[in-house]
């Protein structure tokens, strides 16, 4: 490795400081100045709920103080378990003004994606409500326990009166502020590492592609963990100083009323859910003409569904095409017409210096070639937490990242993604790894050999579905397997949605189940 890890090149910070690429100021200075510039303007909207940049301001220093009270050092980590509503973001900033790096981690983790988030991280603090701190595992190495209630107050808060005194420990732009994880290929998710410097790049590429501005309203239907919803619901709108609707758990028919009655005009939201809004029966009933773009990623963007959407409100359809690790490689933007931006990723991102190269690790030059794409820039990310294997196959010998897809750029400098070299299934804008869906339900008594594969779904996208060979005398029924892995703790998205039972599964010539031949099949 040639790459530094948990911290960023020095040069490299020199080099995009100077272009202007990345800066010094941070989410909590942005939340401090409209605290001051605009204290009663609404952040936050959560159902009926409205919240101010006052609010935001006086609860995320409440935090940090109690945050600080707790002992732990500078640059300490602290977990980060709360549901995508107000209080999430209060942590995230409480955090940072406390000097501690946040462990994000999803809401819907299982009980063992849980524990390995927790041990893999080395958090010694973790921040839940009530209902979460009851369920973390017995064993979890956590020394200090903060509860945190919807409307972001701590109680223990009142016990470390709220000051500044703790801005010394504030960390900057440039510092690890979060750990969050990403799926695989094989084993529990790997733990990602993020400065907001990264992100504040992003925000640079999200306002010039969507022409956003401070009277934006942002609906984020997104985990804030991770890095969709960290930047159109923590980021994007911190730094513009404009409001964000939020819902702790996404449903249609409420955000579909939201839209309407806060006016909102940017929607940021993975594919399924922007379909599930366009199957609602509230969709006839609302008036949506305030929305004027919406940002989709995450998975494939279907183009005539897209297209139906755009015709229905008027807004236009928005696209990054990166990862977790990488942030974006290319995009579209509001001067790209629909067939660019429904049916292309966008024009590959000057900044990112994206390469295509072939199976021997080539240049590719010549356009509209597929190949394996890397990238080096300033919205990647440090890499992988304590993980030498998963750091060797994320970065090249000489520290350009890749990302598990097969992609062609145009003579226009269009990137289309044409395939995937990682065995993963994408569902609902969540990367599922297959190996690690497969070794879990590999330990059923029932099985022999198991296969997992991607089943298409009209809404999702992708579904997980279970090919088996069983033991000799077994039965097995669906319902079967989804009981064993819930009571193994695995996380409820790796379930599998169709079990199809064959007396043997298809071989390649080496002996392995051949993947392909399933694929073919999808549910059948």
């Amino acid at each position: 490795m040639t790459r530094p890890l948990a911290h960023a090149d020095p040069a490299e910070v020199v080099a995009y400081k100077r272009a202007g690429w990345w800066g010094d100021a941070t989410v909590g200075d942005y939340v401090a100045r409209w605290a001051r510039d605009i204290p009663q303007a609404r952040a936050f909207v959560v159902g009926d709920t409205s919240f101010t940049w006052a609010d935001y301001d006086e609860r995320a220093d409440e935090l940090a103080a109690a945050l600080v009270a707790t002992g732990l050092p500078r640059g300490a980590r602290v977990a980060v378990l709360l549901p995508d509503g107000f209080d999430v973001h209060i942590a995230f900033v409480g955090a940072e003004r406390a000097g501690l790096t946040v462990v994000g981690i999803g809401h819907r983790a299982g009980d063992a994606e849980l524990r390995h988030l927790l041990t893999k991280s080395g958090a010694q603090g973790i921040v839940t409500r009530a209902a979460d701190s009851e369920r973390l595992p017995v064993d979890a190495p956590v020394q200090h326990r903060l509860v945190v209630m919807p409307d972001g107050r701590c109680p223990t808060a009142a016990e470390a009166p709220a000051s500044r005194a703790q801005a010394s420990r504030a960390l900057g732009a440039d510092d690890l502020f979060l750990i969050n994880s990403t799926s695989g290929t094989t084993g529990l998710p790997k733990c990602v590492l993020h400065n907001q410097n990264r992100w504040m790049f992003f925000h640079q590429l999200a306002v010039a592609a969507g022409e956003l501005s401070p009277d934006d309203v942002f609906f984020s239907a997104l985990p804030a963990p991770f890095g969709f919803g960290l930047w159109t619901s923590h980021i994007t709108p911190a730094v513009l100083g404009c409001a964000t609707v939020l819902q702790e758990r996404f449903d249609a028919d409420s955000a579909l009323r939201a839209i309407e009655r806060d006016r909102v005009t940017v929607l940021a939201c993975v594919s399924t859910q922007f379909l599930m809004m366009l199957q609602s029966p509230e969709l006839e009933h609302r008036d949506l003409s305030s929305l004027r773009c919406m940002f989709t990623g995450g998975e494939a963007v279907p183009y005539e569904r897209a297209a139906r959407f755009e015709d229905v409100t008027g807004a236009r359809v928005l696209q990054f095409y990166g990862s977790n690790e990488t942030g974006a490689l290319s995009r579209t933007t509001l001067d790209d017409g629909r067939e660019r931006r429904l049916s292309t990723a966008g024009r590959v991102i000057p900044e990112m210096r994206v390469r295509l190269l072939d199976d021997d690790g080539n240049d590719i030059t010549e356009p509209s070639t597929p190949g394996h794409p890397v990238c080096r820039g300033p919205a990647t990310c440090f890499g992988y937490l304590d993980d030498d294997v998963a750091n060797e196959a994320l970065f090249t010998p000489d520290g350009w990242m890749r990302i598990g897809d097969v992609c062609e750029i145009d003579a226009g400098g269009y990137l289309r993604v044409v395939g995937r070299t990682s065995d993963i299934i994408i569902r609902g804008g969540k990367n599922l790894s297959a190996p690690a869906i497969e070794a879990e339900i590999a330990e059923h008594p029932a099985i022999a050999v198991a296969a997992v594969v991607a089943m298409a779904d009209e809404i999702f996208g992708e579904r997980v579905c279970l090919y088996a060979e069983l033991r000799p005398d077994a039965t097995l029924e669906l319902e079967d397997v989804t009981r064993f892995l819930d009571e193994r703790g695995v996380s409820r998205e790796w379930f599998p949605e169709r079990l199809v039972v064959l007396d043997a599964l298809p071989r390649a010539s080496g002996g392995k189940v051949a993947k392909g031949a399933l694929r073919a099949r999808g549910g059948a």
